[in-house]
Order: C-alpha cells, then structure tokens, then sequence
C-alpha cells in the first residue's frame, strides 16, 4: 500500500513521470545481469544454434558489449526487412499457404505454374519477404527464388538473402550454382561472395572460405581493399583469428601490411576470444612491422584489458592514448566506467563521468548500466539504488540491461513487481529475461520460486522455448524433482539426448536410493536379507554378511 500511495504521489506531482521513476522504492533486496544484447550485424545474423545443444550461463561479471558500428558490415537484412511496406507483408502470410502446397509437386516448373496461378503480382519486396518468412526451409524459399527469377523481380538483396539462407544450411553446391547464374548474366557478385564466405566460417569451414576469396579474382574485378578488410573481419568474427592473422601475414605482397588490418586481428583477439596475451603479442608485432597504433587500436587494447579487470594497463594505456594524440571516444569511457567499478573504485568512476561531459559527450543509459550491473554483481545494492536514482535524476530512462542488472538479488515477490516495471514501460520481460530468472533460482536450489515463475510466464505472454525446457529440466533434476522434470520434458517439441541421459540416471539413483532403504528397514525390523549365497544378520550394533 506504502508503494502505491508513493507512486499516486509521484504522478500528482509530476504528471509525465514515467513508471520506472519510482524504482528506488521498491522493497529493500532490489533487484541476475543481463546477457549481452548484440546489434546484429551481418556475420552475426540469423546464425542458428540447435535446441539441443543450447545451455545457457550467466556471464557474470564479464564486460558487456558495447554498440559500436562495424565498419565492415556486409549487407543489413533487418534493415530491409523492416523497410518493406505494410500492405506487402500482410499478403505474405496467405501466399506462405499456396507455397507449402507447391511443395508435393513431381517437378519445379509445375510447382512455379501453380504459383503463378495464385492471382498474385509480385515485385521485389514481396519476394524478399516471402524468402525471408521461408528462411527456415530452404527448399520453399529456393522455389519462390526461381519463381521471382521468372517475374524478374529478383534483386541483389534477394538473391543475398538466398545465398545467405542455402549457406545457413549448408547448401553449398546449391548457393554456388545461384553465383554462377548471376556471373553469367552479368551481375555484380562480390557482394554474393563474401556472403557465402561469411556462410563457410560460420560453418567451421575456414579453408573454404579462404579458397572462395582467391577464386573471387576470377570473377571479374580487382579486389579492393575494402574487400579485404570484409574478409579479415569475417574469419575474426567466428573466431577464426589465427587463421586470420596467418593469411594477413601470408599476403602482405598484395595487401601491405597496415594499421586497419591489425586493428581487425586486434579486435578479435581483444573482443571476440579475450586473449589478453595473443593481444600483447599481436600489439607488439605491430611495433615490430613499423605500424603505429591508432585511436582505433588503443580503443581495442583497452577493451581487452578491461575485459580481464586489468586496472591498471586500462588506465596506463588511456594515458599513453591522450599523450600520443589521440582523443579518446566514448567507448574508451565507458571502459574505464566498467573496470573502475569492478574494481571497487565507484568514485573515480563517476570522476570519468565527468571527464566524458567535458569532452562533450553526454552520459546515456549505458553510462549508467556499465556501473548499476558490476554494482550489483557485487552484492553492493545500495550503492547501485543511488545510480539508479542519478539516472533518473539524469533523465535517463532505465533500459531493459538496467532492469536485468536488478533482478540478481531479488526475491520471488520483488521478481515480479520489477517485471511488471519492465512491462509497464514498454521493455519486454523478454525471453532472456526469464532464461535469467529461472536459471537464477535453480542454481540457488529455490526450485519452487522456479516453478511459480514458470507459471507466470503466460501471463506476460513470453512463449516458452527450447532454452527455457532445458535450464528448467536440468534444474528440477538436479534438484531432485525428478516426476516435474519428466513432465516438462515430455512438452519439449523436440527429444535432448543429453537431457534424457540426465533424467535416465537420476531415475536410477532414485531407485537404488528406495532399494537401499528397504534393505535397511528390513534388517532393522531383525529380518534376514538374502544376499546371493549368503544372508545379511545383526549382532548388537553391527551387520555382517553370513554364508
């Protein structure tokens, strides 16, 4: 009642205040990090990871990532799709229906005539779309890609799209016919190329990727730097950086060597892998080979460093930045916010602040998340109540990661006033967010506020997915609820050998477990236990086996 009284007043005085104003008066146990929500660029989009395999950990303590632009973006297919028009996608949904029945059909130019037979005229957003909505079968999708071929309404960002979802699934000899098609007719196909380069990295085929970038000469067009830096970032990207490294030192004939290119293998050992030593190495190659570091590579080197809460080579190596010239950007801020107050030193932290603002950088909600989250890693909730309250104060709203950072001390009853928050204001809970609570809970051994959340999930209209089954399966087994764990396991769309085995072995320990008990009431009650040839009995305190 105290709470709603506060926000009544709140809203009396300050009719346009937004919900999460009254946060810090939330009950005292305020408030499990969130993951990281990447901006996806290209190399990054759509990679699907199998329900199977996916096992979700908190990363606590690590740095979050921090929005920068790629430079080396390939091609942006959400911008795309987001741009097609609002009557085209609301046709897409009934044209879906006459695809999937096009899929019986004996041959391909039958199942097309039946396409064309649905009184639609399509044009290049609607093929997009339709292929986009297809991007899990890949068959259909290449059916209405050979149906738009027909129309003419086959652009480079669809036959990109459809490059990219036959190298999603591994299509490869399919995607090459695709390329050799657009040669022949004259189209331009390097776009095309590091797409399906980016396809063979992601799928752990290096060797591939590299002998697709040699081939790309043959196609009819010099390779232009650009289209170097694209291939480097992609090997990095999937963590290939070795292999990155070695073919930036292998072709330093056609490709001198230079600072962009080493700020891409810098990148990737400091912000992909977190190498802190193939980072050192590869900073002092730099100096080896002549090559002067830029604001780029500080920003680089200083990541990695704060990423491993090395205090002092952040701020050592922020210092030799400044005096070699170059001025420090946001990002390096936030850095040093982060591993500042990692490192118990929240006062100098905010003297960051400060430093930002005068260099003419305005504090957003990452400023201010980079600070509440490591706070509250640490167990230091008031501490982080009061940024909480700067932010506002700031006029910053709290951001979805804000509201993750509060939920990792809070109980069951606090959990659910913070979710209702975060849907009030318009910021999910989202799915991850409720892979967080979940997996918060069972690893405490609070099954029970596990489960309750599990029933609330309907409630915010959050669908359940393979992740959600797998922490809650492992957990309630782990937590010797072996009956709910089954019936969770027997709703999962899809069957988890690994998860099986777990469930498998704890039936049998349970029943070990009941075996061994009976045999000790037997032998308590003074009852003999037949043991093979011979027979457990009791003198005074003790058993042994008689033949």
């Amino acid at each position: 009642m105290a709470f709603l009284a506060i926000l009544r007043k709140l809203q009396l005085q300050r009719p346009a205040v937004r919900f999460t104003r009254i946060l810090p008066s939330l009950p005292h146990q305020l408030f499990s990090h969130s993951p990281p929500c990447p901006k996806l660029y290209f190399s990054q989009a759509f990679h699907q990871t199998p329900c199977g395999l996916s096992r979700y950990t908190p990363h606590i303590g690590t740095l979050p990532h921090l929005h920068d632009q790629n430079p080396y973006q390939i091609i942006d297919f959400w911008t795309y799709k987001h741009e097609t028009p609002e009557e085209i996608k609301l046709g897409v949904g009934d044209f879906l229906e006459r695809v999937r029945n096009a899929k019986d059909f004996a041959s391909g130019d039958v199942a097309i005539a039946f396409l064309d037979n649905s009184d639609v005229k399509p044009d290049k957003d609607f093929v997009f779309s339709v292929i986009w909505a297809l991007r899990e079968e890949w068959k259909l999708a290449f059916l209405v890609f050979k149906w738009g071929e027909k129309w003419d309404c086959v652009v480079e960002k669809t036959w990109c799209l459809m490059i990219w979802l036959l190298g999603n699934h591994k299509k490869f000899s399919t995607a090459w016919t695709v390329i050799h098609a657009l040669y022949h007719a004259s189209k331009d196909t390097q776009q095309a190329l590091l797409i399906l380069i980016d396809r063979y990295v992601a799928a752990n085929l290096p060797d591939k990727a590299i002998e697709t970038f040699h081939l790309m000469q043959k196609f009819s067009f010099s390779l232009e730097q650009s289209t170097y830096f694209m291939f480097l970032n992609i090997l990095c990207t999937h963590g290939n950086i070795e292999e990155a490294e070695e073919f930036m030192f292998l072709n330093k004939k056609f490709f001198p060597l230079e600072t962009k290119s080493f700020n891409i293998i810098l990148n990737g050992w400091c912000n992909i892998t977190v190498d802190i030593y193939e980072a050192k190495r590869i900073w002092r190659e730099m100096s080896k080979c002549c090559i002067e570091p830029d604001g780029t590579s500080y920003t680089h080197i200083i990541s990695g460093y704060s990423r491993v809460c090395n205090l002092y080579d952040s701020l050592r190596l922020y210092d030799q930045m400044k005096k070699r010239g170059w001025i420090p950007c946001l990002q390096v801020y936030h850095l040093l916010i982060y591993v500042l107050t990692r490192e118990n030193c929240l006062g100098e932290a905010l003297k960051i602040v400060d430093t930002m603002k005068e260099a003419g950088f305005v504090p957003n909600s990452t400023t201010y998340d980079l600070i509440i989250r490591p706070l509250c890693e640490a167990g230091r909730f008031d501490e982080a109540r009061v940024m909480l309250t700067r932010m506002i104060d700031d006029d910053i709203s709290p951001t979805i990661d804000t509201y993750h950072a509060l939920l990792i001390g809070e109980d069951l009853e606090g959990t659910l006033g913070v979710l209702n928050h975060m849907r009030r204001d318009g910021l999910g809970p989202r799915k991850d967010t409720f892979v967080l609570i979940l997996d918060k809970y069972l690893k405490l051994g609070e099954s029970e506020n596990a489960v309750k959340i599990w029933s609330e999930m309907e409630a915010y209209e959050v669908e359940k997915d393979c992740v959600h089954y797998n922490i809650m399966v492992e957990g309630l087994t782990k937590c010797g609820l072996i009956a709910k764990a089954r019936e969770l396991y027997s709703e999962m769309t899809s069957d988890d050998p690994s998860l099986k085995r777990l469930l498998e072995e704890a039936g049998r320990k349970v029943r070990k477990r009941k075996g061994q008990m009976k045999v000790v009431r037997r032998i308590k009650n003074g009852k003999r236990l037949r043991c093979g040839s011979g027979s457990v009995v009791k003198t005074g305190n003790h058993y042994y086996l008689k033949p």
